[in-house]
């Protein structure tokens, strides 16, 4: 099985590959965003000329989605969605899924996505060091995903203090902002730790490289253990660094301008993550025949992460509560204090914008049912 390892990591690192939304440069963002202000403030009119003030609309144009990564089961809810018509009937004319991984945040100030998949942990520092009108509508994974993967006959990483005097593999950016600040949560210091540099392939973890590998407890510790591998996964919202996932990001010129836009994907899209609960089998079924096609994703692999992430970390006794991508005010204080252990201060009021969501279950109250 080992052997095996090396031949298949070609693969492995193209199909599960797995990081926080690639962020842009300073340089990159900043160019992207003034230069195409004025197309996206023309595309801003546009669509406030053409939207009701209602949810639903009969001519709110094409809808364009930047996902964080590729056309895997993690977007379930998504082809949910646009399968079943439920975008059409909210008044789009046509969707378009973009895949990732890309500077997700760039693409939405560009006017290029309606909306943008990412994290607080990645678009906190756009608005800060940026000054990017940005803002988080919901989320889908009201746990992050990631972990500190081992093998349970190897580093067998269960605890925090488990982490101390062990080689972890982490990859460049974001990511390893990320694992200082999982390391800092937990008291430990960075010189009690060997960070290896790695790429997205968990190749390095069983071929005994490292003692662990940061990465997505729905896809790589999936992958692993389908190669025969015991794991043990060390999940960071257990372990002092809760924040939400799959957060919906759009600008606020789009939340002024475009509300009715918003509102509708909102609750086409809530529908659709229903329809995901309800069937995770469809859900991975679409990503490897429809809307994944192209990329040799298996069926087995995609079963068990569409079922992993509805019960780990879309369904939660608050979405049951107060409807799916909630993000409540003790929960919005977890993820500010986690950025703030990452070294990012921000309030609420700059990073989350809820009042969208809470029309549409207003105006929706079957979404709760």
């Amino acid at each position: 099985m080992r052997n095996n390892v090396v031949a298949r990591s070609f693969w492995l690192g193209y199909l599960y590959p797995r990081g926080p939304t690639v962020m842009a440069t300073k340089t990159s963002i900043r160019k992207r965003f003034f230069a195409l202000a004025a197309v996206t403030a023309i595309a801003s009119m546009a669509l406030t000329g053409c939207a009701s003030t209602e949810t639903e609309s009969s001519d709110l144009g094409e809808l364009n989605v930047q996902f964080s990564w590729i056309k895997n089961a993690e977007f379930a809810g998504e082809y949910f969605a646009d399968s079943n018509g439920y975008y059409s009937e909210a008044g789009f004319s046509a969707t378009n899924f973009i895949a990732g991984p890309t500077a997700t945040t760039a693409v939405v100030l560009s006017g290029d996505a309606l909306v943008g998949l990412s994290d607080p942990i990645a678009v906190t520092p756009v608005i800060l060091e940026e000054g990017a009108p940005l803002k988080i509508i919901g989320a889908t994974y009201q746990k992050n995903p990631f972990t500190i993967l081992s093998l349970k006959d190897g580093g067998n990483i269960a605890t925090a203090q488990d982490l101390i005097g062990k080689k972890i593999g982490v990859q460049a950016g974001g990511n390893e902002t990320l694992f200082d600040a999982l390391l800092a949560a937990n008291g430990i210091s960075q010189d009690q730790v060997t960070k290896v540099p790695v790429e997205y392939d968990p190749a390095p973890l069983v071929n005994g490289e490292v003692d662990g590998f940061l990465a997505y407890v729905t896809n790589e510790s999936i992958t692993v253990a389908n190669l025969g591998f015991e794991v043990t996964n060390l999940l960071f919202a257990d372990n002092g660094l809760p924040f939400v996932a799959e957060a919906f990001v759009v600008t606020q010129d789009s939340i002024d301008n475009n509300r009715a836009g918003l509102k509708a994907f909102l609750y086409a899209t809530a529908r659709g993550w229903k329809d995901a609960i309800a069937n995770p089998n469809e859900g991975a079924r679409l990503a490897v025949e429809v809307y994944g096609k192209d990329l040799g994703l298996d069926i087995g692999k995609e079963q068990q992460q569409s079922e992993a992430q509805n019960s780990l970390l879309v369904v939660t006794d608050e979405t049951i509560a107060n409807g799916l991508f909630t993000i409540s005010a003790d929960m919005q204080a977890s993820n500010l204090a986690t950025l703030a252990s990452a070294g990012y201060v921000i309030s609420a009021e700059q990073l989350f914008d809820m009042s969208l969501l809470a029309e549409v279950y207003e105006d929706h109250p079957e979404l709760l049912e």
